[in-house]
C-alpha cells in the first residue's frame, strides 16, 4: 500500500463534472419518530407502495427514507421541486456541511494523498463550494485567461454569481429501531439516503466553450481522467435542449481528452432512476471510456435496460455473487470496456479480458488499495494525509469474507471464465463508521489510480 502512495506522488488526474455541498444529518430514532408523527403512518405506507422515483413533496422523501431504512441499502433519489428544497432547510439542522459530488470527494482525497496534480472541473463553481476544496498547491481548477489554460486554486477561480448545489444526506446506523404503526423496524445495515438536488441549473453536464478547445492539452498532461455526474442529465430543458444535446457534448469532451494521448478514462456510474435516460447514458458514454465503477444495484439497473431483465431481477432479489459475475461479464463485453470495477458492502471485484497486461495478483492489489482507503475514510471520517492510511491497514476484512471468497470460487467454476480475468477481495468493514458518504467514490478512485500505477510500472501505459 505504501508503495502505491509513493507512486501517486508522481501522478496527475483530471476530474469532471459534479461538485456540490453535502449537508449531512446523522439520523436517530427521534428524527424518524418525529417524521412518522408529522406525516402519519397510513399516508407514509401508501406512498411507500407508490414508490415515488423523485421527490416532489416532503411525503415523497419520508416514504423513500423509510424504505431505505427497512432495506438498509444506500439510496439516492432526485429532488426536483424548489418548494420541497425550502422545506428541508426549515425542517433540519445539519450536523456537517462539506464538499460532495464525486469530483469534490475524489479531488480532496487525491490531493491529500499528495498526487502531483489534481485538476478538478465543474461547470458551476460558487464560493461556498470553492471554500470546501482543500487548500493545497496540488489541487487546481482550469481557468481561461487570454485564451490560455491557467491552473489556479479553486478559491482563486470561483464565480460570485454561480448557484450552489446542496445535496441532503441522511446517514443511518445499523441496529436503529423504530415503529411504523404496529411494525417494528430494525435497520439491518449502516448506510445513507441521499436527497440529490436535480434542479435544471445543475443539470447541464458540459465543459464551458472557453475551456473545451483546451481539453486535448489537459488530456496530454494527466495520467488519468475520472468523469462523473451523468446522473444529473435531464430529458428536456426549458431552453429547448434535451439529454441528447448534453450527451453529444459529453462524448465530444471524452474524444478531445483522448486526442493527443490515449489517456485512460474512468466513469463513476451513479443510479439513474429514469430507464430511458439510463439507456442513453450507457450507450453514449460507456463505449468511449476504459473503466467503469458501480455497485451491484447499478449492475442490475444496467442489465435491465440491456434486455437482461431476469438476471437483473435475480441480482435485486437474491444478491448472489454468481449473478453479479455473470452480469459483469455481459457488461464488459456488450459495452466494450477494458475493465469493470464493482464495489459492494462485502466484496470488491474486477473483471477484465484475459489479455489484460496485469496479472490477477496485481489486480487484487489494486482492489486492496480501494478497500483500505475506504476503510480509513469510514473510520476517520476523512483522509487528510497519506499516513492516515495506516489506520485502514489495521481494519480487518469483514466477517463474511471467507464465505464470499468460497462463493466466488464456486461461481467461477460453474461458468465459462477462461476469456476473462476476474478477481474478488473481501472489503475491510468498519463496524460503526463515522460516515458512509463517498466510500464508493473513494474505492473507485483508489482502485483506478492504482490500476494506472501498475500499468505504468509494467511499461504498458
Amino acid at each position: 500500500m505504501m508503495e502505491f502512495l509513493r507512486d501517486f506522488q508522481r501522478m496527475s488526474m483530471y476530474l469532471a463534472y459534479n461538485v456540490n455541498v453535502d449537508a449531512i444529518v446523522y439520523l436517530n430514532e427521534k428524527h424518524i419518530e418525529s417524521l412518522i408523527k408529522e406525516f402519519g403512518v397510513e399516508n407514509i405506507k401508501r406512498r411507500i407502495e407508490e414508490y415515488p422515483r423523485e421527490i416532489n413533496d416532503p411525503l415523497d422523501f419520508v416514504a423513500r427514507l423509510i424504505h431505505a431504512l427497512k432495506t438498509g441499502k444506500p439510496q439516492a433519489v432526485p429532488l426536483v421541486a424548489h418548494e420541497a428544497d425550502k422545506w428541508f432547510n426549515s425542517r433540519f439542522t445539519y450536523d456537517v456541511e462539506r464538499i460532495g459530488g464525486q469530483v469534490g470527494v475524489i479531488a480532496n482525497l487525491l490531493a491529500n494523498l499528495n498526487f502531483n496534480r489534481v485538476i478538478a472541473y465543474s461547470p458551476l463553481l460558487g464560493k461556498k463550494q470553492a471554500d470546501m476544496f482543500v487548500n493545497r498547491d496540488n489541487l487546481l481548477y482550469p481557468a481561461i485567461e487570454k485564451e490560455k489554460v491557467v491552473l489556479k486554486k479553486p478559491l482563486e477561480s470561483y464565480r460570485e454569481g454561480d448557484p450552489v448545489k446542496i445535496n441532503r444526506i441522511f446517514e443511518f446506523r445499523q441496529g436503529t429501531k423504530f415503529k411504523l404503526g404496529n411494525e417494528e423496524i430494525i435497520v439491518p445495515y449502516s448506510g445513507r439516503f441521499i436527497v440529490a438536488c436535480r434542479f435544471e441549473e445543475f443539470a447541464r453536464i458540459e465543459t464551458s466553450p472557453e475551456l473545451k478547445p483546451h481539453l486535448p492539452e489537459i488530456g496530454e498532461i494527466v495520467d488519468g481522467v475520472i468523469l462523473s455526474g451523468y446522473q444529473g442529465i435531464r430529458k428536456h430543458y426549458s431552453d429547448g435542449k434535451d439529454a441528447n444535446y448534453y450527451l453529444r457534448k459529453a462524448k465530444e469532451d471524452i474524444k478531445l481528452l483522448k486526442r493527443k494521448k490515449d489517456v485512460k478514462v474512468h466513469v463513476e456510474f451513479a443510479s439513474i432512476q429514469d430507464r430511458e435516460l439510463r439507456k442513453k447514458v450507457i450507450y453514449n458514454i460507456f463505449p468511449l471510456v476504459d473503466s467503469v465503477g458501480m455497485d451491484e444495484a447499478e449492475i442490475a439497473h444496467i442489465l435491465s435496460v440491456l434486455g437482461y431483465r431476469d438476471l437483473s431481477d435475480r441480482i435485486f432479489t437474491y444478491n448472489r455473487i454468481e449473478d453479479a459475475v455473470l452480469g459483469a461479464k455481459i457488461l464488459l463485453d456488450e459495452l466494450n470496456l477494458e475493465i469493470l470495477q464493482i464495489h459492494t458492502i462485502y466484496y470488491l471485484m474486477y473483471i477484465t479480458h484475459r489479455d489484460n497486461p496485469l496479472s490477477e495478483e496485481e489486480l487484487s492489489k489494486s482492489l486492496e488499495v480501494g478497500t483500505t482507503l475506504a476503510a480509513t475514510r469510514a473510520f476517520l471520517g476523512d483522509i487528510k494525509r497519506p499516513e492516515d492510511v495506516k489506520v485502514g491497514l489495521n481494519i480487518p476484512f469483514n466477517e463474511k469474507g471467507e464465505f464470499v471468497k468460497l462463493r466466488f470460487e464456486e461461481a467461477k467454476a460453474k461458468m465459462r471464465t477462461r476469456e476473462y480475468k476476474i478477481v474478488m477481495i473481501p472489503t475491510r468493514l468498519v463496524k460503526k463508521p463515522v460516515s458512509t458518504v463517498g466510500l464508493g467514490d473513494t474505492i473507485s478512485a483508489g482502485a483506478f489510480a492504482s490500476y494506472l500505477s501498475l500499468l505504468r510500472k509494467n511499461g504498458v501505459y
